[in-house]
């Protein structure tokens, strides 16, 4: 013990660095490993086909996650770029801290504070229980989360409750206070306010409670339509491929034409108001949702379901957006080309009209033993430059593993006849469809690997399945293997496109494909036949 007493007193400047570099390692291993280091999940319930089905309930809640404006500075434009510029732009400062507090918008650029609230942001809960399962699907208006965040949701909620999985899913809207650390101010990792993702795990956890509090029996129904994408929606990157199908389901009371909830699973980008509106907004999802709750007035209007309508991200990666789409008015007349709230409501009641006509029609089929079965995995995605470094230090997206990668989640959730797949991410609907290419001049000289695409499993043995994207953690663009042309010479047109800057790398895609189809074919196994 003296001579290391002795070392120390003659090194001190060595022994000082040594402490440092001890302390450094230990604070490193802890950015790694994140909050939750030994979470994991890998189950599937009920194991089989006999347990014994008790009739489906579902129960139904929604929490408001509007910012509190008066928390924060107000603030004018004054050279109306829809940024704050410091110098040019003025605040007042209402805690008097020197400091410009402003609630950040997340989805384009960064530095975009918010002027006000247009509509109010939810989080939506839908809860299903049948067979002894117990089951939460979650949409949250917001760009994304990752998984910490939801794994802190999970952890808050009372185990009496008997609940076996949550989903969760960010809705996508590129028009709500940033929630991963990308879009807060001129340094946006170190101008994030965490007051705001707070809040919202808070309301999560409060609408999940109240939905299963409020279970109670129900009929399901199902169909689903397709939707041209003129006027709707473009695939803004080549090749060109997409999911053209609304799945629908609505919820009523047993036996009876109450309804409870109706379910909207459409892929879309939320990004009708572009990168220089300053309001908060869930964009076009709010007036689907108003139209299918409340209904769509005249001209060539619609009525109404009721309830409670929650809409779930679909297959967006490729891009799937209105940004360079003309959306008509249902008057047969207005047409809105630009970014605007008018397009952003033709939209969304576009959307509700047909969603709200196709569940009256008579493609519309009863889901007669909506047997419940979920299964849940963490899996490990090995990522590639900035994306992997700020993930290591823990400034985005914490829980890396040397070696394994960024820790995500998929899901499997059968309720009869219907068989729901999520994706952490924006999943590039080739993988899903079909399509995947390997052109000339590509950056991997490799054949399609996503082959054959995800939906000649997930339809083995279900009459409707579906993706919901951003579900459970937000990892980007999941560009195909052989699709990936980040370098010269460009595949299409000699030109680069879109994608690859926010992906977290090219073997992100074949390892959310393989670990899909891999459960896909598991709960094919135990649930062989579409009810």
């Amino acid at each position: 013990m003296s001579s290391i007493v002795d070392f120390c007193r003659t090194h001190k400047i060595l022994t000082a660095l040594l402490l440092l570099c001890l302390l450094f390692a230990l604070w490193f291993r802890g950015r790694l490993a994140g909050p939750y280091p030994n979470y994991e999940l890998d189950f599937m319930v009920p194991e089989n086909m006999n347990a014994e089905v008790t009739g489906l309930e579902v129960g139904v809640a929604m929490e408001d996650i509007s910012p509190d404006f008066e928390q924060y500075d107000p603030w004018e434009d004054v050279n109306q770029n829809s940024k704050y510029d410091e110098g040019i732009d003025t605040y007042i400062d209402r805690n008097q801290n020197g400091e410009f507090d402003a609630i950040w918008m997340a989805g384009f650029n960064s530095n975009r504070p918010a002027k006000g609230l247009n509509d109010t942001p939810w989080v939506r809960a839908l809860a299903l229980r049948n067979n002894g399962v117990t089951v939460v699907l979650v949409s949250i208006d917001s760009v994304g989360i990752f998984h910490n965040d939801f794994v802190s949701i999970r952890k808050s909620i009372s185990e009496e409750l008997g609940i076996d999985h949550i989903l969760f899913s960010s809705s996508h809207t590129h028009e709500t206070p940033d929630t991963m650390k990308i879009w807060s101010g001129p340094t946006p990792i170190f101008g994030y306010d965490e007051r705001y993702m707070e809040m919202v795990r808070e309301r999560a956890r409060n609408a999940v409670e109240q939905a299963v509090y409020g279970l109670k029996p129900a009929d399901m129904y199902c169909t689903t339509v397709e939707i041209e994408p003129e006027g709707f929606v473009n695939d803004s990157r080549n090749p060109i491929v997409m999911d053209d199908t609304m799945y629908l389901m609505r919820f009523t009371g047993r036996d009876t034409d109450n309804t409870i909830a109706t379910f909207v699973n459409w892929g879309n980008h939320p990004e009708a108001l572009g990168g220089k509106n300053g309001y908060i907004t869930s964009d076009f999802p709010h007036w689907l949702r108003e139209g299918m709750e409340k209904g769509v007035s005249d001209p060539a209007g619609v009525a109404g379901f009721g309830g409670m309508c929650l809409y779930f991200q679909g297959q967006i990666g490729g891009l799937m957006t209105q940004l360079h789409t003309t959306v008509p008015h249902r008057d047969g007349e207005r047409k809105f080309a630009e970014d605007s709230f008018e397009k952003a409501e033709a939209l969304g009641e576009n959307l509700a009209i047909v969603a709200c006509n196709a569940l009256r029609s008579d493609a519309v089929w009863k889901n007669e033993t909506p047997r419940l079965a979920v299964s849940a995995r963490t899996i490990r995605i090995p990522v590639t430059g900035m994306y992997k470094y700020a993930m290591m230090f823990g400034l985005i997206h914490e829980g890396y593993k040397i070696g394994r990668g960024a820790r995500t989640e998929i899901n499997v959730i059968r309720i009869g006849g219907v068989l729901l797949l999520s994706t952490p991410g924006e999943i590039y609907p080739e993988i899903v469809e079909g399509g995947v290419e390997a052109k000339p001049g590509r950056d991997f000289e490799i054949d399609p690997v996503e082959v054959p695409p995800l939906r000649h499993e997930m339809e083995r043995s279900a009459r409707m399945a579906l993706v919901i994207g951003l579900a459970n953690d937000q990892i980007g663009y999941m560009v195909p293997k052989s699709q990936w042309d980040a370098e010269a010479p460009f595949v299409y047109d000699n030109k680069d496109q879109y994608g690859e800057e926010n992906s977290g790398g090219p073997e992100v895609a074949p390892t959310i494909y393989r670990e899909s189809w891999k459960m896909l074919e598991e709960m094919n196994a135990s649930f062989p036949e579409a009810e």
